[in-house]
């Protein structure tokens, strides 16, 4: 795919998660201990053999720019194409991503590929996008757009993108999941365009004034353009909201959507921290959890993400959680169902339970 460019677009509805993105984006989320969100995308692309990606970002990038650093862990690091961080702000009178693409504009002009691959974060899944840009280029569409069928519409990607598709696979209509219907075509947000194309939708955004995003722009010239869909039959999982956050992560306990998500169409990649390994007391109980390095493990841990540099201190009980890095469990804690941000400590004795799909979050820095 060495004529495609990426874009992850980071114009995303964080409305439902605001627990965890107030000083944070979403796609630098933590996910699965040690990775982030915006790793399962940027190592999808390169994987496929995209060398030349940008991400636009919202505010509040600080973490994620820190994270990204210059690339390396992707193979990103280059003198020619490589990684490349464009900011805007939700403060700003033209919140859209139709701006802040035509604000930086000769990204797309000078750039070598023919062709876009624009995609959002927070749809995981290990996808291999060389076998969608096949598709799309045998089929002579002017956009591609991949898109994965459920039967669990009532209760997952509430708010999603439905897409209406024809016999001959081209989009009809699109629409959104109110949850009326288990069985709908989700769209995955992932476009497959030429870049003149993605330019000139970008142009006439601005001069028409009529879309602030491209995928409107796209759903509303159906009957002009040759849009087709391509399914994708791996897993899935859109983080759009706690709920979503929380269940995505404890999917990854499951050692078959483990292996798919993160080696089977190639490995998913994160930026490498030096630490010593995590070590477990001989009063410590394990069971069906993942745990990252650096931690110090003292009490019961059960169907737990835990990530780096933990520390679960004497009969401190554990199920069902999420704690993110540099948290402190003190002696005798319970805690259920909950999800700890980083440098939180629950003190002796406390008792936090929360609900499955309504986990109890202690946001950053918080001491309970």
């Amino acid at each position: 795919m060495k004529t495609y460019m990426g874009i992850i677009n980071l114009d995303e509805n964080e409305g439902r998660i605001n627990e965890l993105t107030r000083t944070r984006p979403l796609a630098s989320v933590p996910m699965a201990g040690r990775y982030r969100i915006i790793d399962f995308i940027l190592s999808n692309m390169t994987n496929s053999g995209i060398n030349n990606i940008g991400i636009f970002t919202k505010n509040k990038s600080r973490s994620l720019i820190d994270h990204l650093s210059n690339g390396r862990p992707w193979d990103l690091h280059r003198k020619i194409d490589g990684l490349r961080v464009f900011n805007f702000s939700d403060d700003d009178l033209y919140y859209d991503d139709v701006h802040i693409f035509a604000n930086n504009i000769e990204f797309f002009k000078f750039s070598r590929q023919e062709y876009v691959l624009m995609a959002p974060s927070y749809m995981i899944c290990n996808i291999d996008f060389s076998k969608i840009s096949e598709y799309h280029e045998n089929n002579n569409s002017d956009v591609t757009v991949v898109y994965k069928k459920i039967n669990n519409g009532d209760s997952s990607f509430i708010n999603c993108d439905a897409l209406s598709i024809d016999e001959e696979n081209r989009v009809r209509s699109v629409g959104k999941n109110i949850g009326s219907n288990k069985e709908l075509n989700i769209c995955m947000e992932m476009f497959l365009l030429k870049k003149d194309l993605f330019i000139e939708i970008i142009y006439d955004c601005i001069k028409t004034g009529k879309y602030r995003k491209i995928k409107k722009a796209i759903y509303e010239k159906l009957d002009e353009l040759k849009v087709n869909a391509y399914e994708f039959k791996g897993y899935l999982s859109c983080i759009d909201s706690l709920g979503s956050y929380y269940k995505a992560n404890m999917d990854l306990l499951n050692v078959k959507i483990n292996t798919e998500l993160f080696f089977d169409n190639g490995p998913i990649y994160t930026k490498t921290k030096d630490g010593g390994p995590t070590k477990y007391t001989k009063d410590s109980d394990v069971k069906n959890s993942i745990i990252a390095n650096g931690c110090y493990i003292e009490g019961s841990v059960e169907n737990c993400v835990i990530s780096r540099s933990v520390h679960i201190r004497k009969n401190a009980k554990l199920k069902d959680c999420i704690i993110f890095q540099n948290v402190i469990i003190a002696e005798d804690a319970s805690l259920e169902n909950v999800l700890i941000d980083k440098y939180g400590h629950v003190e002796k004795g406390e008792v936090l339970k929360g609900l499955d799909k309504h986990p109890l979050v202690m946001e950053k820095e918080r001491v309970f």
